[in-house]
């Protein structure tokens, strides 16, 4: 995904391909010319229609996770089991190479990067998985996804240049190694590959480059990925769609993110912004692939200083969904992957400076993995659906959206999907951004001629930005719809019934009309019935009372739109399934002999059920694998309720632990010993992004191998009596802030600002003594290395450190020495990876990991609470003591710092280390961010931990942390497997820490 901030002029031309030749010619993947060659496997392939698996036609529909941002293996099912109980059969994964390979030539792939368990996982869960390792993935990432060490690559990156590819030959041949092994023709979840990542335009260098496309996917043949590969181009550009030569992809996908980014103006939907030509677009570009979209905006990132998660949900929220995702099935998608389903954590410094430690993305499934927005709930709705409309696959979408032919209403634009086994009626307003409700009436072709609907009077309406979609023709089991204007959920045919599930929204009236002779129908009240054009037809007011129409063996269920969302359907077998009404979760259900055994989560408001199809022969029924009675009601369905008592929960107050102290900026205490420091010797450098460089030599970071977290120089120089200011440049990334010293003295900050990636200061100096020797020592935030979506600038090679400096009335060099995380490439932390430690000297040492040395440390009333004094680093350390019952119960757990710049003294900055891994990072001048929610598995819920405050004070007076507390949201009964805490060494001395 893309954090666009270049301006779109920057990309090349879109590519349009007559495509046309290849129609006719499906399940064949292109060589570098233009003649088909043999498929290196036939499990997956593909017409223009869809996909195939196994001789199945299937729609994909999936959703992005990415698991480095949950580092909680244990946990990865937990989410693969949320995205599941959608009704997605898919996800999509991201990798970060620079969290694999934090030293060219050394890759790592365990503990919490374990990517052959995550694969593992989500076969085992029932997903599909498309796998899309990069090497660059963007994904808001620090340099999107490049390593640090790419910024001494002379080559450019992302193209043919033979270092930069030879900088990648390691990774891909490791991760393409891994995901081989787990694709579906060795029995994996893997169907998909992606090569690149939006390799969409270019500054500067060839574009495309079909040799440097080729190579890409020609490494991941040679690690042996054999299934096909897709394309995410950023818009619907062409670019190296099938037919296009050398280094085509085998099925031709663009992302989408129609709405933007502006969580500034939530309610604000900008003109023009639903595309309507898109399925048009793919029929020039790539007719004999299915249309696919790899990306779809499912949430917004958020920068620094920006109006946080709440206000970006409201932007893209279930509306949006019903807007925008059903126009993209008018358009015939059926390779659909949302971004994001779950968005993590930038734990460990992971992301870029463009975005903060929470990476919620307002997506479904929040970031401490509830459930509890709407628009998870109506992504079920759509979800199912598609599951249960096989007809949806091979319907010809119509080429755009109409007025006046399908409604007379020219307030309703209405799109045909049109299919021998159903067709697809999508409505939405013309006026998309509308937020007003339009009433409209119908007049749609069916095998029984035009009808005007409602036939038993009345209007339809659309709410406030909806989208609706009217079935024609549609089948369910034996039964066949002649039309239904509510929406379909599910239906399902058991032994002795089929079960149709529609639904409306609040106070809307329905119609609906089945194809039948029967004259035994029995409605409940509110419903109102007549036989017409051959058929029944029922016609109601939507309200929250279920009601059912019984035609012979067919159970209609009509529900409001709030009732539906509280429905499952989980699968018994590969062919059978339930329908479940109620619960919080349910993940999954399962038949053994005569017992049903379902697997859930339940809150107090969810804690009812009723399961509709239990086959006969079943009679025992377990919730969580504990037997519980049920009753049946008049349609003989299961109905249970749960046993729900709130746990009280023993939270500690943060205030009253025995919290410890030690400065962690001794770097400018007098006589303080650099000797093991790195000398910023380098007098060239390969950093082809500015040049030439500045200073004497260079002082980019990434140069000696520091790329990540605080950084740390100290410039000596011996005085001539005659220095009267310093001139520094200095740069971290957006919000990032320096401090700087002479010997102890304090010079000043930049505190930093949500956009400066960059400062220019000048310090005023003390009268120097000549002769006298002097250090300064400038401590700069590194926010994360920039990413480069567009090839050819090399935005990722934007160094960080110190830029240029001036010893303003002294011809007296200054030498440099500097550091960051002890070793730089050669990582202190193999188990939390090259990017959880930056140069701060607690880091150093170690002492961010459990059991710390605390003899060394001071005792300290009021620990962080209390602060600093004066401008400095301090580390604060403290063991928190957990005992919540997580064996039965999902509790999530947030640190929380109050947000009181007048409280706080002073602008300061703060990491937050849990069980040595660093979840926030918080800015109190520049916000938003202020609860950090810290998984289970991170902490230990039964049990001992070390939490660690960082506190860098960058003003004069000081600074201290106003407030700081631990949270827990509201506790689920769960069903999901144990949480197992990380493995992860905790402090012992290290070799060499200075």
């Amino acid at each position: 995904m893309a954090a666009r901030s270049i301006a779109v002029a920057l990309l090349t031309a879109s590519q349009n391909c007559d495509a046309s030749a290849l129609r006719g010619r499906p399940n064949t993947l292109l060589n570098t010319g233009s003649e088909p060659r043999a498929l290196l496997q036939d499990i997956v392939t593909w017409d223009e229609h869809s996909l195939f698996i196994n001789g199945e036609r299937v729609m994909i529909f999936s959703g992005e996770f990415h698991p480095y941002r949950l580092p909680v293996p244990s946990l990865w099912t937990d989410v693969l089991e949320k995205v599941k109980a959608l009704g997605l059969n898919a996800v999509s994964i991201y990798i970060d190479w620079a969290q694999l390979e934090g030293k060219p030539g050394e890759f790592r792939a365990e503990g919490v990067f374990d990517y052959d368990a995550f694969l593992t996982a989500a076969k085992a869960v029932g997903l599909y998985v498309i796998a899309r390792p990069g090497p660059y993935i963007n994904a808001e990432a620090s340099g999107g996804g490049f390593p640090g060490w790419l910024q001494r690559v002379k080559g450019h990156l992302r193209t043919n240049d033979s270092d930069y590819l030879a900088a990648t030959d390691n990774y891909v041949a490791n991760i393409g190694r891994i995901i081989a092994k787990h694709q579906i023709t060795n029995g994996g979840p893997v169907i998909l590959y992606q090569p690149e990542n939006e390799y969409s335009g270019a500054v500067g260098v060839e574009f495309p480059n079909a040799d440097y496309m080729q190579y890409v996917e020609d490494q991941a043949r040679t690690a042996g990925i054999v299934v096909p590969f897709v394309s995410n181009d950023a818009s619907p550009g062409g670019h190296n769609a099938p037919g296009t030569g050398k280094g085509a992809v085998d099925i031709y996908g663009h992302d989408g993110y129609p709405l933007g980014f502006d969580c500034a103006n939530p309610n604000t939907w900008p003109a023009g912004a639903l595309p309507t030509n898109w399925h048009a677009t793919h029929e020039n570009q790539s007719p004999s692939t299915p249309y696919t979209i790899p990306e779809f905006q499912a949430g917004s990132f958020d920068p620094w200083g920006g109006w946080g998660w709440n206000n970006c949900y409201e932007l893209i929220n279930h509306e949006q969904e019903r807007v925008f995702y059903k126009n993209n099935y008018a358009a015939g998608v059926t390779v659909f992957s949302l971004y994001m389903i779950f968005g993590g954590t930038n734990w460990g410094n992971l992301g870029h400076p463009g975005g903060y430690t929470s990476y919620d993305y307002a997506a479904p499934i929040t970031e401490d993995r509830s459930v509890t927005r709407e628009k998870y709930s109506e992504l079920k709705l759509e979800a199912q659906f598609l599951q249960v409309s096989p007809g949806y696959l091979t319907a010809t979408p119509g080429d755009k959206s109409v007025t006046g032919v399908y409604s007379p209403s020219s307030s309703v634009s209405i799109t045909p999907i049109v299919g021998a086994n159903g067709s697809f009626f999508v409505a939405r307003h013309t006026d998309y951004q509308s937020i007003e409700p339009t009433t409209y009436t119908l007049n749609l072709p069916t095998s029984r001629g035009n009808i005007t609907i409602p036939q038993l009077g009345g209007f339809l309406t659309l709410g406030r930005r909806d989208s609706k979609i009217h079935v024609v023709d549609y089948p369910v089991g034996d039964y066949t719809l002649l039309y239904s204007t509510a929406e379909i959920f599910t239906w399902k045919q058991f032994e002795d019934k089929t079960v149709l599930v529609v639904y409306g929204g609040p106070d809307e009236q329905h119609e609906l009309a089945i194809k039948t002779s029967a004259k035994n129908w029995k409605a409940d009240n509110g419903l109102t019935v007549a036989t017409k054009n051959g058929g029944l037809v029922v016609n109601w007011e939507t309200t929250s009372t279920r009601r059912i129409l019984q035609v012979g063996d067919l159970y209609i269920y009509i529900l409001d739109r709030n009732s539906a969302y509280n429905c499952w359907v989980p699968k018994t077998s590969s062919t059978s399934s339930l329908i479940v009404n109620g619960g919080y979760l349910i993940r999954s259900a399962t038949v053994s002999g005569t017992t049903l055994n379902l697997k859930g989560d339940f809150n107090q408001s969810t804690s009812t059920l009723e399961i509709i199809g239990v086959a006969k022969g079943v009679s025992v029924l377990k919730v969580n694998d504990a037997v519980l009675l049920y009753t049946k009601n008049a349609q003989g369905n299961w109905q249970i309720a749960i046993p729900y008592v709130k746990p009280v929960l023993s939270i500690p107050d943060l205030a009253k632990l025995d919290w410890k102290y030690i400065n962690s900026l001794p770097e400018i205490k007098p006589g303080y010993d650099d000797s093991k420091w790195v000398t910023a010797d380098h007098t060239t450098t390969n950093n082809t992004f500015v040049q030439p460089f500045l200073t004497p030599t260079s002082l980019f970071a990434s140069d000696y191998g520091f790329h990540t977290g605080a950084l740390l120089y100290r410039g000596h120089f011996t005085a001539a009596g005659t220095e009267k200011s310093i001139y520094l440049s200095t740069q971290g990334g957006s919000a990032f802030g320096s401090s700087v010293w002479l010997n102890d003295t304090f010079l000043g900050s930049w505190t930093g600002t949500d956009a400066s990636a960059a400062n220019n200061d000048t310090y005023t100096l003390p009268n120097l003594v000549a002769g006298k020797p002097y250090v300064l020592t400038v401590l700069i935030d590194n926010m994360g290395l920039d990413e480069n979506w567009v090839v050819g600038p090399d935005q990722m090679k934007n160094a960080r450190g110190i830029l240029n400096y001036n010893l303003a009335g002294s011809p007296a060099p200054i030498t440099w020495k500097l550091t960051g995380n002890l070793g730089g490439e050669d990582y202190a932390d193999k188990t939390r990876g090259p990017l959880n430690e930056g140069g701060l000297f607690i880091e150093r040492q170690g002492y961010h990991l459990p059991n710390p040395p605390v003899k060394q440390f001071s005792s300290c009333s009021g620990g962080p609470y209390a602060g600093l004094t004066k401008p400095g680093v301090a580390f604060y350390t403290a063991q928190l003591d957990l005992a919540l019952p997580s064996d039965t119960w999902d509790v999530p757990l947030s640190f929380v710092f109050e947000n009181n710049t007048a409280a706080a003294g002073g602008a300061y900055r703060a990491w937050l280390y849990v069980n040595g891994f660093q979840f926030g990072r918080y800015v109190s001048n520049v916000g938003p961010q202020t609860e950090f929610p810290v998984p289970e598995g991170i902490l230990n819920y039964k049990g001992e931990n070390w939490i660690g405050l960082a506190v860098w004070a960058l003003e004069s007076g000081g600074a201290k942390v106003p407030g700081f507390t631990l949270k827990a949201g509201n506790p689920v009964i769960t069903g999901r497997q144990k949480v197992e805490v990380v493995d992860a060494p905790g402090w012992k001395a290290r070799q060499g820490a200075y």
